[in-house]
């Protein structure tokens, strides 16, 4: 199966994402190695500590963003919970959310990563 079918199946918007850049195949597939990188710096461990709150608040805010720019659905949609819960204090609740979405978003990861230089 090729990179974008296979993303598909993991809940990406990958129609949503190509049209988001002109329906560039390559450059969609370049942007995905970026997510990649942008995913292992930008990692948020599920037990943060409350004394990091403003750090995990802009690492969730930039994986938000990058997901939401490549249709990465599944992702965007739980760090947009992340970031809603976080605003409101409920930093327990974010922590479930972030529990939840850390094996797809590394299933993901290891999808896009399989196909690099494909």
């Amino acid at each position: 199966m090729d990179l974008l079918e296979e993303l598909k199946g993991l809940g990406v918007d990958v129609d949503g994402g190509l049209k988001r850049i002109g329906g560039n195949e390559a450059l969609y597939k370049r942007l995905l190695n970026t997510f990649v990188k942008a995913m292992r710096g930008q990692q948020i461990s599920p037990d943060f500590d409350p004394a990091d709150f403003e750090e995990v608040k802009e690492k969730a805010h930039a994986i938000k963003g990058t997901s939401g720019n490549l249709s990465i659905t599944p992702v965007f949609e739980a760090y947009s919970k992340i970031m809603e819960l976080l605003r409101a204090d409920q930093l327990q609740e974010a922590k479930e959310v972030l529990l939840k979405i850390i094996p797809v978003q590394e299933e993901i990861v290891a999808c896009i990563e399989r196909h690099a230089g494909q």
